[in-house]
């Protein structure tokens, strides 16, 4: 396609992310103009980008894809929250029958020659029986039954198809690893702002991150490049949990796993953090991805490390160690009756085994299979 003449349409611009991965891409100079589209409106500035209100659930989206005469489609309104959907019913329904609705407008679209699609890594799972790194080619060590890592499994399964069915259309689909940075609002940056860190007591997850900024420079990279596949995406290198906590300089709780689910229960009752059972897996075993397609065959290289992209998101948090006590008091108050809750510390040392809390330690002078020093 010849440079400047690209129409590209955009899914999820009311969100953040959304909206700035729609303002990158219509700063690229091979791209004529770009549809943001979305029940609400977008709250910032979207500069270039023409925002048409839609709804991907209705049919009317083949009629905006028509009118506009679009050639490539991001789609970006994959959520992961229910609490910012309205409910776990409504959030499905955005993630699944929405994608359904653009997939089969796309489908019926002679004009559409191009389709990126953002995924996860949470499509992998998290478990025990995992390997060290996904490559794009394994699957789930089991089949995920609910929330959003079922809602993305289906996902998936609905883009394979469409890309069989329209075989001349180039689909690239984007597994990025969890995206941080200050202005990211999703499940596991809520977990990281709480004042006290809730962790999984005798486990340490292994954390890959895509800094947002990356995210931007990656959806407008796969728009310009038009390279068809399926890719990981993550920032270089692995940080455990234990050094995610350090880092933040705030105090970790260790839980036994039964207790954490607890925890998680009374977080999202209490609309703190969404801790959802998929989160607690993967607060449990972590997760790695193999990304060398992702440099060797889409040709991208992040340009933020995970560890660099942790510590920009952790710059803007203060630390709060001085805060253990009076915020484990009510921590304690929501769990079970049976463990017993200690506050660890230089005066008050941990008197049982159930659960503890570390206040931040200083720098590893250790190092675990696979962890780096902290």
């Amino acid at each position: 396609m010849a440079g400047g003449d690209k129409v590209v349409l955009v899914t999820g611009v009311s969100r953040d992310l959304g909206r700035r991965c729609a303002r990158a891409i219509a700063e690229d100079p091979s791209v004529r103009r770009v549809i943001g589209v979305d029940v609400t409106p977008p709250r910032g500035d979207i500069g270039d980008v023409s925002f048409v209100r839609a709804d991907i659930r209705n049919p009317v989206i083949a009629k905006v894809i028509a009118k506009e005469d679009v050639d490539t489609v991001v789609h970006m309104s994959v959520i992961a929250t229910p609490g910012s959907s309205g409910g776990r019913t409504t959030m499905k329904e955005l993630n699944v029958i929405g994608t359904m609705q653009l997939l089969a407008a796309c489908q019926k679209a002679p004009s559409v020659t191009d389709l990126v699609v953002k995924s996860t890594t949470t499509v992998y799972g998290a478990s025990s029986r995992d390997p060290a790194m996904f490559t794009e080619d394994m699957n789930p060590r089991g089949a995920p039954r609910t929330g959003y890592a079922k809602d993305v499994a289906e996902i998936e399964s609905y883009v394979r198809g469409f890309a069989r069915r329209r075989s001349d259309v180039r689909v690239t689909m984007l597994r990025c690893a969890n995206v941080i940075g200050p202005h990211v609002v999703s499940p596991l940056m809520s977990y990281f702002r709480l004042p006290v860190i809730p962790t999984v007591l005798g486990f340490d997850a292994r954390l890959q991150f895509l800094h947002e900024d990356d995210l931007r420079s990656l959806i407008q990279h796969a728009v310009a490049h038009e390279v068809p596949g399926t890719f990981n995406v993550a920032g270089d290198g692995i940080l455990m949990l234990s050094q995610a906590v350090r880092r933040l300089q705030r105090p970790a709780v260790r839980l036994p796993g039964f207790a954490v689910g607890s925890l998680g229960s009374a977080l999202r009752s209490a609309r703190v953090a969404d801790f959802s059972p998929e989160q607690k897996s993967f607060l449990t075993y972590g997760r790695g991805v193999d990304t060398t397609q992702m440099r060797q065959v889409l040709g991208f290289e992040p340009r933020f490390t995970t560890a660099e992209a942790f510590a920009d998101f952790a710059s803007g948090l203060p630390p709060t160690g001085g805060r253990t006590d009076r915020v484990l008091a009510g921590v304690a108050d929501r769990l079970p009756s049976t463990p017993a809750v200690t506050a660890a510390g230089p005066d008050r040392p941990a008197a049982g085994p159930a659960l503890s809390v570390a206040p931040s330690p200083g720098p590893s002078t250790t190092t675990r299979r696979g962890e780096s020093r902290g």
